[in-house]
């Protein structure tokens, strides 16, 4: 049986992708190593170290430019994470400065959800457990 165990976002800054992603959002370095030009750099959840862990991806290839670009300008999130209450997530990273791209909503059939800036060039959408 298969399980997912990384996925990646595309940052324009890994540094400051780290930044956002540990001091912001609350998730923890796990894995920061040189690999190639950049580095293969991780996060984990504090609940859950040992899930799935989200790689810091450079762009080092112009069409993962072009693709994160296009995703952007269509106002569509690269990627979401569940959260157990959007409104208080919400609120606590809108006093951290996260810029969302509204407030929180929840479409009749769908979970509440919210979208903000990652700062590194994503959308990223948060959804109710």
């Amino acid at each position: 049986m298969m399980r997912v165990a990384l996925t990646s976002v595309l940052v324009d800054d890994q540094e400051k992708a780290l930044k956002f992603y540990t001091e912001t959002l609350g998730f923890v370095k796990k894995h920061d190593f040189p690999a190639g030009e950049g580095r293969w750099l991780t996060v984990v959840s504090p609940e859950g170290p040992d899930n799935v862990e989200l790689v810091l991806e450079p762009m080092g290839f112009a069409f993962a430019r072009a693709y994160q670009q296009g995703l952007h300008d269509a106002g569509v999130p690269l990627t979401a994470f569940a959260v157990r209450d959007v409104r208080a997530e919400y609120e606590r990273l809108t006093a951290l400065g996260v810029g969302f791209r509204g407030e929180p909503m929840q479409p009749p059939g769908a979970p509440a959800m919210a979208v903000f800036d990652d700062t590194c060039g994503n959308f990223i959408m948060i959804f109710q457990e």
